[in-house]
């Protein structure tokens, strides 16, 4: 961390080049007019402030604010998943053992007393404390440590907080919790002997089955979707709970937010019922899908499905739905004859239990992507293979 960067007219310079188009290979080039600071720390600080600014927009508007490298920024939280997650945890003091570049305890530190910021690498933590101060925080500890050794030497605290990186080594998308740093399931005596309640983080990658394998006590896992794409899955684990694990989604959007909770237990005890298309058809948003609760939506809602695998769901009413809702126009089995009949040169195109790609439907029948048009591939709950043609609503 140099701190020459944080001088008024480097402050101002950056201010400048960060807002406004720049290339910063071409800038890189043109060398620093700085003595004390090479390009590539300012060209870090220009980049690192444009990144920002959706993301993190509260950093991007305060002054002084110091900038990692691209790596730890789009490893970060977002100040949407950050705030929500800080709602989850409240008390007199939270741990955060891969504290990094400190959305979530910046958030944290408004719900409790004290949070305690760990961090291995030393320039990561000497930033974030410096923008804790930026940021006018005050009741935020750094610690440059290994966060599992910080809290061996604490008596107790309200809160864990964890997210676990995934190993160098792990190689796939399917990962385990065990490919992780810290190993959560191999150190959950020691967190449990610390503090009764652990809230950990994970991508969206983790299977949800395997996490509860790997995890105890695990009260909610809470599935935080934005703009319909899931950010990250949160665990709340509470020691020696006994009740059912409940599964809490949330979709955040610009226009409000969509909730859908439900039980493990009730998934699993619940029949829904199958149909052909009627008047409406829904999609989930993807909250609800990452979450598996396919039959509890439809009992909730009172939906009928179109197929056991097909998790599109249909009504003669319309209905206010957690996701996306649209008025069938028509309905058509999948022969080459009939598309062609519609003579549909563009729409949207979605696969649902269907054995072709969008891309080798678009492909075949030369359709473009766009328009007000929704086809939707799918199968029925008689196993054929059928096109409904939409209209979002």
């Amino acid at each position: 961390m140099n701190k020459n960067v944080l001088h008024k007219e480097v402050q101002d310079f950056i201010l400048k080049k960060s807002g406004e188009p720049i290339d910063l290979a071409k800038f890189i080039l043109s060398g620093s007019p700085f003595d004390t600071i090479s390009v590539q720390e300012l060209a870090q600080q220009i980049n690192g402030r444009q990144k920002t600014k959706g993301k993190l927009p509260l950093w991007y508007e305060t002054k002084d604010i110091y900038y990692p490298p691209t790596l730890n920024l789009e490893q970060t939280s977002s100040e949407a998943t950050a705030l929500y997650k800080s709602n989850l945890v409240t008390g007199n003091t939270l741990i955060d053992l891969t504290g990094g570049f400190g959305i979530d305890d910046y958030y944290f530190s408004k719900k409790v007393k004290q949070v305690i910021h760990c961090e291995l690498n030393t320039d990561l933590s000497k930033i974030a404390a410096h923008n804790f101060l930026a940021l006018d925080v005050h009741n935020i500890k750094t610690h440059v440590d290994d966060g599992l050794k910080v809290l061996e030497q604490l008596e107790s605290v309200d809160w864990i907080y964890i997210d676990p990186s995934r190993r160098h080594d792990s190689k796939g998308k399917v990962f385990f919790l065990e490919d992780c740093l810290p190993d959560v399931p191999s150190n959950l005596e020691l967190l449990f002997s610390k503090s009764d309640r652990i809230l950990i983080k994970t991508s969206p990658l983790l299977d949800i089955r395997s996490g509860l394998k790997s995890l105890k006590f695990v009260k909610e896992i809470h599935i935080v979707a934005i703009h319909n794409e899931v950010k990250e899955l949160l665990w709340v684990l509470e020691k020696n709970i006994k009740t059912e694990t409940l599964i809490k989604t949330i979709q955040i959007n610009n226009n409000g937010n969509q909730i859908f909770d439900f039980s493990l237990i009730e998934e699993s005890n619940t029949q829904p019922k199958f149909s052909h298309p009627k008047k409406y058809i829904y999609e989930p948003n993807a909250a609800i899908m990452k979450s598996g609760g396919f039959y509890s939506v439809a009992k909730v809602f009172e939906l009928e499905k179109l197929h056991q695998h097909s998790h599109i769901y249909t009504s003669d009413d319309l209905i206010e739905f957690p996701g996306r809702s649209f008025e069938i126009l028509s309905v058509f089995g999948y022969q080459r004859k009939t598309l062609k009949k519609e003579k549909i040169t563009k729409a949207n195109i979605t696969t649902r239990n269907f054995p072709e790609t969008v891309s080798e439907i678009r492909k075949k029948f030369k359709i473009k992507d766009g328009g007000d048009i929704y086809l939707f591939f799918t199968t029925n709950c008689n196993e054929e293979k059928i096109v409904l043609k939409c209209k979002k609503v």
